[in-house]
């Protein structure tokens, strides 16, 4: 009883929001990595669990019987709020709006910029390589239609000039923004580490070397010191090491220039 599953994919982006907020609130979890370069998360058994067949999900065996709770957001939200441990969320009623207006903020305004970065540069690059019948036929099998739009131009190269300057701009002001409040603040919307920086973190955690235009020691003095705090936080780190990727090289690149 009360056993929890974590569908998942590497520890950064969306599947981080959730693997960190169960680690700082010390909730046990089994994991199951989906590697979603190999489509993992659009198989049958995946399916069966979230039939949108995005990443991540989590399942808690409770009380009241089996939970399926999809939306790495609202999972967070919801671990916070069901299990013991400490209280991610300011106890404070206008740093608590302001948890939650950052958390907005970057699900659904900034967060779509960094993706479509991330997915052109990254993601695209990774699996075009592959039989392009092979990859025809996963991405005719992603339930969601706006998914496999977005998964063709990342394959294609298809982002458009417009869609990559209006991301670009997004992800200038947004840093610009998150410098400012960070100015003011230990953390994100609170003097406490809450949701809020969990969320943004898992977007930001590697600004200094994927975004060294716009971020760094020189030009944003309190991003860098707010990454410094939170990568020191043993729950990232314990987080960071179920990684399957380049991650933990990427950890220490990053420490590295945190700490120059």
């Amino acid at each position: 009883m009360d056993e929890v599953t974590l569908y998942h994919w590497e520890p950064n982006a969306n599947s981080g929001k959730p693997m960190l907020a169960l680690m700082e609130k010390g909730v046990p979890f089994v994991s199951q990595y989906l590697d979603m370069l190999q489509f993992d998360q659009h198989k049958s058994e995946y399916l069966a669990i979230n039939p949108q067949g995005t990443i991540p999900a989590m399942t808690h065996n409770a009380k009241d019987g089996m939970r399926v709770l999809v939306e790495s957001t609202a999972i967070m939200e919801y671990v916070n709020d069901q299990f013991a441990g400490p209280n991610l969320m300011p106890a404070d009623p206008q740093d608590s709006w302001r948890v939650r207006w950052w958390m907005k903020f970057m699900d659904q305004w900034l967060g779509p910029s960094f993706s479509m970065i991330g997915w052109s540069v990254f993601v695209g690059p990774m699996v075009r390589q592959r039989d392009p019948a092979e990859l025809s036929a996963a991405i005719d099998r992603i339930p969601l239609p706006e998914r496999r739009i977005a998964w063709r131009k990342a394959i294609n190269g298809d982002f458009s000039d417009v869609e990559m300057a209006e991301s670009r701009r997004r992800v200038g002001l947004g840093i610009a923004k998150l410098e400012e409040e960070l100015g003011k603040r230990p953390y994100v919307g609170s003097n406490q580490y809450s949701l809020a920086d969990i969320n943004i973190f898992n977007s930001t955690y590697s600004l200094p070397l994927s975004q060294p235009d716009l971020a760094g020691k020189d030009k944003t003095p309190n991003i860098m010191r707010w990454l410094k705090r939170v990568y020191s936080r043993d729950a990232v780190k314990k987080t960071w090491a179920m990684g399957k990727t380049d991650l933990a090289h990427r950890y220490g690149l990053i420490m590295a220039e945190i700490d120059e």
